[in-house]
């Protein structure tokens, strides 16, 4: 028992150390420390997000622009598309270069989506002027040479 009154009166003999409490906001927005530095932080991370949603959508729409020019409707349609003019050049290219035996035209106009293609033969040469006029006005002309003119 002694010795349980000697421990007892040991612990309860050792100096005790306590410092004040002391409390404080640790947002900065709430204590004005550093308050700047989490102003642009969550600045930045909305800034960030926001530009992530933006690109996200872009490529979305990308992914879905890609995908209807690659269906097979849209693929058809610029085949029968490519066709079409191919056969219509073939035409005016005949007609062009026609043997002019008997009474073939020197001349032909034809309006291709908004674009107005003429040609005209020149009878003694034989060259050919093609005048293309885009929908904007602008002016391409192109001379092939007639007859004999090829130096090859």
């Amino acid at each position: 028992m002694k010795l349980l009154s000697i421990a007892t009166v040991s612990l309860l003999a050792t100096p005790t150390i306590a410092s004040e409490l002391v409390w404080g906001f640790k947002n900065p927005a709430f204590s004005g420390i550093g308050y700047s530095t989490h102003v642009l932080s969550t600045e930045q991370l909305q800034h960030n997000r926001k530009e992530e949603k933006r690109k996200q959508a872009e490529a979305e729409a990308s992914r879905i622009e890609r995908e209807l020019e690659n269906s097979t409707l849209a693929k058809f349609l610029r085949n029968i598309e490519s066709r079409i003019y191919a056969t219509l050049s073939k035409q005016m290219v005949d007609a062009m270069f026609a043997d002019c035996s008997d009474n073939c035209s020197n001349t032909g106009t034809a309006e291709i989506e908004g674009s107005t293609i003429t040609w005209l033969k020149d009878p003694v040469t034989g060259s050919i002027t093609l005048t293309i006029v885009d929908e904007d006005g602008n002016v391409t002309e192109i001379t092939i040479p007639g007859d004999g003119e090829f130096g090859f």
